[in-house]
């Protein structure tokens, strides 16, 4: 396996494209291209269909998938707020690539069987295939989807992003192969000598205890251990250094915990990060961006830069004891693609190529691209969800 990943901020397409296409020429000689991923800033949306073509006609890439974005990475650079086409190539010689298009209507119902999720990707379950997926926004039942597919591939790592940069239904674009959608999503399923590991970065750190959901409905949290939300916030909340007593009144989140496991030491890892929507200072409950039942275990988080900066930094730490070391030959043959929320990047850290910078320092210099999105597709314990202030990265391998 082998990857390059190049970016241009020439706000001229031609020039743009030509001056990506003589890098790629450089680095890559005349060795076939089989994954080509394409991600371009809505500033050239007249221009979609003329970047995929030239793109076909000058790479002939075996699979070509993309999408627009507000915010663009490749060749060790985020692009937040200027023009930029990131263009990525792999050779992935003894993989199996199987791309496919989903509008929703032809999502299946979440009762149906494994094999009306296999017919809709095209891929049997026995292969066990690992997912890219890429969508817009505004026009499938994107959690339907990620729930779908892991009940049908329970073993396969899904991973991706929501296309980004559209103010309205229509506007953002899908690249798959020759076709330029406006709706739905895109993938590609691999199988074969094929490794992808995931990493995903929610930025937030627990504050408190853990406690035990007693009350709810629906996605109002109404009792924990007992006592309404807000009352176990206070007690929190005095127990707080001035930093932390500032954040909690506007960077302040949910988390709940991703496993039914009970483990006495619940980790970041171990929880799914959600907004909190609203408070009822009559009643003591909070809204949460996600449904609840009883008996879950939640902590209150919270999130800023120096936070987000720790995490990410903990989670590339982690992996790379567990995963390496990390030489330069190994990783000459491996890429990486980084979905991260347009809600992070400078907007966050005041500085630009944060995630990319902290990737390369601590896992190495291998080919990175990617966008930000408008949601992350990301596994945290085993179950993949859509996330949101997040960065979630693929790492892809030949298995040993």
């Amino acid at each position: 396996m082998r990857w390059f990943s190049t970016l241009s901020q020439n706000q001229n397409t031609e020039n743009n494209l030509r001056e990506s296409l003589d890098q790629i020429k450089s680095a890559w000689g005349n060795e076939p291209i089989d994954l080509l991923t394409l991600f371009v800033s809505p500033s050239f949306e007249k221009d979609y269909k003329k970047i995929q073509i030239f793109i076909l006609e000058h790479l002939n890439p075996r699979v070509l998938i993309g999408c627009s974005a507000a915010g663009i990475i490749g060749g060790g650079n985020e692009i937040e707020t200027k023009p930029a086409i990131s263009i990525s190539v792999a050779r992935m010689s003894d993989v199996s690539l199987r791309a496919f298009r989903i509008e929703d209507e032809d999502l299946p119902d979440l009762d149906s069987s494994p094999k009306s999720w296999e017919k809709c990707v095209g891929v049997e379950r026995s292969v066990e295939p690992h997912f890219l997926i890429l969508a817009d926004p505004f026009s499938i039942r994107i959690e339907n989807l990620v729930s779908g597919l892991d009940y049908a591939y329970p073993h396969s790592v899904k991973v991706g992003g929501l296309a980004s940069g559209a103010q309205a239904p229509g506007k953002n674009g899908l690249f798959l192969d020759q076709q330029l959608y406006r709706d739905g999503a895109v993938g590609i399923a691999f199988s074969g000598n094929i490794e992808l590991d995931t990493l995903v970065a929610q930025g937030c750190r627990p504050i408190g205890k853990p406690f035990q959901i007693t009350a709810c409905e629906k996605n109002l949290l109404l009792g924990i251990d007992g006592k309404t939300p807000l009352e176990a916030l206070e007690e929190i909340f005095n127990t707080l250094n001035p930093r932390d007593q500032d954040l909690i009144q506007h960077s302040l989140f949910l988390g709940i915990a991703a496993t039914s496991t009970v483990k006495t030491n619940l980790g970041p890892g171990d929880f799914l990060i959600r907004n909190i929507l609203a408070a009822d200072s009559k009643h003591g409950s909070l809204a949460i961006g996600n449904l609840l039942r009883i008996g879950q275990t939640v902590q209150f988080h919270l999130r800023d830069a120096q936070t987000s900066h720790e995490d990410l930094e903990e989670v590339l730490s982690k992996y790379s004891s567990r995963k390496g070391p990390f030489s330069e030959e190994r990783v000459s043959s491996m890429g990486a693609l980084l979905f991260s929320c347009v809600g992070r990047g400078s907007h966050l850290y005041k500085a630009p190529n944060h995630d990319t910078n902290l990737f390369h320092k601590i896992i190495g210099h291998l080919p990175l691209a990617g966008f930000f999105c408008n949601g992350e597709i990301g596994p945290v314990a085993g179950t993949t969800y859509i996330h949101g202030y997040t960065s979630c990265f693929g790492l892809f391998s030949s298995k040993k």
